[in-house]
């Protein structure tokens, strides 16, 4: 089987609405993050950031594009009305069975088919676009973690949904819902703890000689 060797930017624009998502859930407080950053910037900047932001996808063997990274924000320059975005193919699946592509996806960590439970679900279940991801505040929790310092960003495929599972035993929902910031600072020490040291981006605190 091959896979492309370098990212393919198409030339040409692809809908927003035709990209298939290989996870369940966003952070959506991630999500209107992205979306006011975006509102930000002039028509010629966001013009830009469109040419340069573009969407990792496998093409898959039904001629579709697979999302495997950047599901936030996709589903943010949906929400603001962007139609169409740039892909980079980054691996080719059209060669495949339709039957075995989801195994294949699953070999490569390209696919990610947990709810906002954190459970496990069949393929099928799988949003059809972006408009369809549903909100898990978990990985909200651990994109904010991530970026006040609470771990390391990592090459490791969806190191934030690891770190909100594992969040997710530490804390409730409710207590999310009701205070985001007190659930975030709870969430730090959490993560600073050896509790987590199995994760990917662990920065606890250094071993005592």
């Amino acid at each position: 089987m091959t896979t492309t060797n370098a990212r393919e930017p198409r030339v040409h624009p692809v809908p927003i609405l035709s990209l298939r998502p290989t996870q369940m859930t966003v952070g959506m407080r991630e999500v209107k993050e992205k979306r006011k950053r975006w509102r930000e910037h002039g028509k010629n900047k966001q013009s830009d950031l469109l040419g340069t932001h573009m969407i990792p996808v496998v093409h898959g063997p039904d001629g579709r594009y697979y999302v495997i990274d950047h599901h936030h924000l996709g589903r943010a320059l949906h929400d603001e009305g962007v139609k169409q975005v740039l892909v980079t193919v980054v691996g080719d699946l059209r060669m495949v069975e339709r039957e075995a592509f989801w195994g294949v996806m699953d070999n490569k960590r390209w696919v990610y088919p947990y709810d906002a439970k954190g459970e496990r679900r069949p393929f099928r279940d799988l949003p059809k676009s972006v408009v369809d991801l549903k909100d898990d505040p978990f990985r909200s929790l651990a994109g904010e973690l991530r970026r006040m310092g609470g771990f390391a960003k990592d090459t490791t495929p969806f190191s934030e949904f690891l770190w909100a599972d594992y969040l997710r035993r530490k804390l409730s929902r409710k207590a999310v819902d009701a205070n985001f910031d007190k659930a975030l600072e709870k969430g730090l020490a959490a993560a600073k703890s050896k509790d987590a040291i199995y994760l990917p981006g662990w920065c606890g605190p250094a071993e005592d000689d």
